[in-house]
């Protein structure tokens, strides 16, 4: 095919222009990670014809490269927070979500999503993902043991405790080690496989056919180099991730966040399904957003330190989560030329042995004077920072950041920074959480939020409840690809 002929994803097909269809089905799911494996199987149990179209050679996508803690809870709690001993009001998750994302959130898919939490819950269980009723005690980024509950957010922190009671949320999969995902994914493949799906593995989706309404009926896919027709009657589903490996629709779309981070994802992950969208009149929500960490922890005892710009000046509670104290450390001192993480013996404690941060020493000193001069602060202002700390550590106190009084302590000789300064080291990893416009059950809107028949959309690929880093909980976006592709599969089935 000539360059001038090329299929592009925004210029899609008009089905009056195709004399054969190559494939026929029902629902069409472009995708077969969490989100495309979820709308999968509640389609198929509706009785629909399924086929799933991966561009990778087998199933997983970047739901199988996360750690998979599942965020749920409201309704009372899931079996695992009342066996740990937490009782969990539905009106409490919903306050605490919307906390997290202020005037960005959608406060819908916020709704739909809590109010059907334990349902999820137990769908979950149901296919045989396994949860232990225990829970992990210690601050951590993920459970690498076999545990399943634990704090992954803000919950604990100052100003979320202000909006909502803290509630352990994060749900891991009863497996050790960083294995969430792969397991995940084991399971939810497993029972598409056991639903006669017809899985099309290396199959790249191209553009979506329309006719002259502008109605979705399926979907051009190249398999084996060769361009293929697919109908599909009741619906596609859009489940193919986000944008943070297409750099140029990074740089058009969420600027801010193309300043050298390491995107994390799937190779997949280049907008392909917004792009699609976006061709058949598709609006978008968020797309100038992205989730950003400083992965500061493990060990905890970091926590204990103090975070400062090039001015020697603290900006957050260092007891948040590291995607908040990532988003703030990028955009909040996007003017500060250093960022240091100010810590003693103690805090750093085994650092070297046990951390994801990738951050380098960047000064020692038997007092902070001598730690300040070696950083090239300005004079006194490190001496001044660390001292008011310590006097209101020294009582439990932080009235100026509300670090909670549990990692409060004064910072005592010798001490250690560490520069966690972006291009100097440290791991800042991103992924994109802006996508098309859709409802809680998957139906893509455009602009005007009017519903583009036969077209659906989840995971990713869509803005669903995560909205910012500044509000970010690990699990959040593994709990909303497979609860939001559920709700799409049983939508597109039902259309």
């Amino acid at each position: 095919m000539s360059q001038t002929n090329k299929t592009i994803a925004t210029a899609p097909r008009n089905s009056k222009s195709i004399s054969h269809w190559d494939i026929d089905t029902d629902v069409a799911i472009i995708g077969f990670g969490g989100a495309g494996a979820s709308a999968a199987i509640e389609a198929a149990d509706a009785g629909s014809k399924v086929c799933i179209f991966e561009l990778a050679s087998a199933s997983g996508g970047s739901t199988a490269l996360s750690s998979a803690e599942i965020y749920m809870g409201g309704n009372g709690g899931t079996p695992v927070q009342k066996a740990c001993g937490y009782h969990d009001d539905t009106e409490n998750m919903v306050n605490y979500l919307k906390a997290c994302f202020g005037n960005q959130a959608d406060d819908e898919k916020i709704r739909h999503y809590c109010e059907n939490s334990i349902g999820h819950y137990n769908w979950l269980t149901g296919h045989g993902v396994p949860f232990k009723l225990s829970e992990l005690k210690e601050r951590a980024i993920m459970a690498l043991t076999d545990d399943c509950l634990l704090f992954t957010g803000n919950e604990k922190a100052y100003p979320f405790t202000e909006h909502a009671t803290p509630v352990p949320r994060g749900h891991n999969l009863e497996v050790e080690g960083d294995n969430g995902g792969p397991l995940l994914m084991k399971i939810l493949t497993e029972a598409v496989t056991a639903r006669a799906v017809d899985v099309h593995y290396d199959s790249r989706a191209l553009t979506l056919i329309v006719n002259d309404d502008g109605d979705v009926e399926g979907v051009v896919v190249r398999i084996d180099q060769q361009e293929k027709t697919v109908r599909a009657r009741k619906g596609v589903i859009l489940c193919a991730g986000g944008f943070c490996m297409n750099e140029d629709m990074v740089k058009k779309y969420a600027p801010t966040f193309d300043c050298g981070l390491i995107p994390i994802g799937n190779p997949g992950d280049t907008g392909s399904g917004i792009l699609m969208g976006l061709g058949v009149g598709a609006g978008t929500s968020n797309m100038h957003e992205c989730f950003v960490s400083l992965p500061y922890y493990p060990p905890a005892s970091l926590t204990y330190g103090i975070l400062v710009n090039d001015k020697a000046q603290r900006f957050i509670n260092e007891d948040c989560y590291h995607g908040r104290v990532g988003y703030n450390a990028l955009i909040a001192q996007r003017n500060s030329s250093r960022i240091y993480f100010i810590t003693d013996v103690e805090g750093y404690g085994d650092y070297e042995k046990m951390s994801y941060l990738g951050a380098t020493v960047a000064g020692t000193g038997d007092s902070i004077a001598e730690l300040e001069q070696e950083l090239d602060l300005p004079e006194s202002s490190l001496q001044h920072t660390v001292n008011t700390y310590n006097q209101h550590a020294e009582t439990g106190t932080d009235p100026y950041f509300h670090k909670h009084e549990a990692w409060l302590r004064p910072i005592k000789p010798p001490y250690v920074a560490l520069d966690c300064t972006l291009g100097r080291g440290p791991f800042y990893p991103f992924f994109t959480l802006g996508g098309l416009d859709t409802l809680p059950t998957g139906e893509v809107l455009t602009p005007e939020r009017n519903v583009i028949k036969g077209l659906f959309a989840a995971g990713r690929t869509t803005a669903g409840i995560p909205r910012t880093a500044a509000g970010y909980a690990s699990g959040m976006s593994v709990g909303d690809v497979t609860y939001f592709g559920r709700m799409a599969g049983k939508a597109a089935a039902l259309s």
